[in-house]
Parts: C-alpha cells; structure tokens; sequence
C-alpha cells in the first residue's frame, strides 16, 4: 500500500509539505500544479513551486516529491516536464482533476475531462519527452458534470503511458460536497492495466477501511483529511499493518505548528504568513477543539510579531 499526500493548490505548499510529512506514513507528495500556457518556464519558477529539487526532491523527512504540470497543450507541457526532469523532478505528474472555475476557463484541469483524445495525447507527448526510468502520473476526477465518461478518461490516459492514476471520487461540479463515489474508483481499475489511487472523503481510519472495501484498491492519497489530521496517514499505514496508534495530541503537535509558522515568516510575505497559518489552524479545527480556541484567537491578527507571541515563538527564532 501506497500512501500520498494530496497537491491542494493553495494550501499544501513546500512548508506544510514539510510538516506533514515529520509526522511519518506518507510515502510520496505532489507540488501545487505549475500552470503551463505557451512557453517554457524558468529555473526560478520550478524552484519557487519545489524548493524540494534543490535537496534531492525530498522533503527534510526524506518523502519523496513529484512535480505537478498542469495545462492543455501536449507539446508545450512535454517541454516543461522535459526541463523539470533537468532540475531534478524525478516524477512528473499531470493535473486533470482541478475543479478551480478561473483554471477550467483556461482549459487546465477537470474542464478537460470533457476531452479523452485530449488526455492521451498530453500524456504521450509528455511521456515521449521525459527520461523512460522517470515515470509520468495523472489525477483526475469522475468527470466535469457526469461520471459517465470516466471510464474512458482514464483508459484514454492509461493508453497514453500514465503508470499510476489518482482518480478523486467526485466530478468537477461535485466540488468537495460529499460523498465521494468510492465505487466508481474500482470501476476504473477494472477497465485499466496500472495502479489506481483512491482519494476523496478519507477523514478518519475507519473511512479508510470503507473505501479500501467499496473501490476494492489498496493505494490511496489523503488531502483535507491529512491537513486536518496529521497523523492520519501514519495511523492508517499502522492500521494496514494491524496496529491501532493512539491520537496525536494537540501537545505532540504544536511543536509542528511552530515549525510551520518559523518557515512562514522567512518564506512568506509578513501579509501571506498569517493567513496561510490561519488556513491550515482552520482545518485542524475539524479535529482538535484545542484549534478553535487558537483560530479564534488568531482569527483577526495580521501582525506577524504578535502572531509568533501567541504560538510561543519569539521573533528571533522565526527569523
């Protein structure tokens, strides 16, 4: 089994990356997606979205990081992924799940579910341009507003050399409004030949145990669920091994919350850094009640000095 940590655009950058990962039981990660237009991006762009490349494509934990490409033109995304493979990626994975209204109206993500020829052509050229050891993936959803044509989406992908596919168990109109539709995922690994990831709806241990029964596969990848649960990850791989771990406390994880705000005020704006804490403090509120004291706390702070008094770290340490 295969454990994965979701590429949530806007939320799951290097610094949360990197938290998460200290916790343990994820076996791999995903950049947010590098949107690809028509040209080929620099050095600088690749570093900002995986400052990862430059140590070895890892976070500090050692998890494995692949690159994520999104866009709609097969040559200009094989270029791209070419030059990542250059800069380190040793994974390029292809984004056709995006729900994101601004990202659909520039023909990048689940809008192109709409087009399967479309799909394999992007992932033969991308495939055709990369190293052959280095492999090439793809997210997608059930589809943009029916899950009809799911199946031949990711037949259309795996035709084209995707050699693992994350199917996210809702379409594009779905959103995140559950449920996800576990079914549909084993109906996809039915009709294709390469490993299908299972993600959507996976809060809990015991949700894990029912979309490993209903999609029928063993790998699956965790976004909302890890970002409001840390350990969920490691509590499932301990699950799978028939070991049942204990909660982390809200004790056992502040240490990790200072960690993240440490790297915010050094890699994010003093106006980007509170807000990103807010956002993951917000999400954690599903889970810790210890959360929605320190949100509300936090919630109208915009100061970055007060923010670090509040989590305990003094402005020296966080610079």
């Amino acid at each position: 089994m295969q454990i994965a940590l979701a590429p949530m655009e806007g939320l799951v950058d290097n610094i949360l990356r990197d938290v998460l990962t200290q916790v343990g039981g994820i076996d791999w990660c995903v950049t947010e997606f590098i949107r690809i237009n028509d040209q080929m991006l620099p050095a600088a762009v690749f570093h900002k979205m995986a400052p990862e490349l430059k140590h070895g494509a890892a976070t500090a934990a050692g998890t494995p990081l692949r690159v994520q490409l999104l866009g709609s033109d097969p040559a200009c995304l094989a270029d791209n992924a070419a030059y990542a493979c250059t800069l380190g990626a040793p994974v390029i994975d292809l984004n056709f799940g995006c729900p994101a209204k601004t990202v659909n109206r520039s023909r990048g993500g689940a809008v192109l579910l709409k087009e399967p020829e479309l799909l394999h052509d992007i992932v033969r050229e991308v495939r055709k341009s990369v190293p052959a050891h280095i492999p090439v993936t793809a997210k997608m959803r059930l589809g943009f507003d029916s899950p009809d044509g799911a199946l031949v989406c990711a037949m259309a992908l795996a035709d084209g050399g995707a050699e693992q596919i994350v199917v996210h168990a809702r379409t594009k109109v779905d959103g995140y409004k559950p449920p996800a539709h576990w079914e549909y995922v084993a109906r996809v690994q039915e009709v294709v030949k390469v490993p299908v990831f299972a993600n959507g709806e996976v809060w809990t241990v015991d949700d894990w145990r029912r979309c490993r029964e209903v999609s029928g596969v063993k790998d699956i990848m965790l976004g909302r669920g890890l970002c409001s649960r840390p350990d969920l990850a490691r509590q499932i791989a301990a699950a799978a091994a028939g070991i049942e771990l204990p909660d982390m406390t809200w004790a056992e994880l502040m240490p990790l919350i200072q960690s993240f705000w440490r790297q915010a005020v050094v890699d994010l704006t003093p106006r980007q850094a509170p807000g990103r804490l807010k956002q993951w403090m917000a999400m954690l509120t599903r889970t810790y009640p210890e959360a929605v004291a320190m949100f509300t706390i936090l919630r109208r702070e915009t100061d970055c000095e007060r923010v670090g008094q509040l989590l305990g770290v003094v402005q020296s340490e966080a610079a």
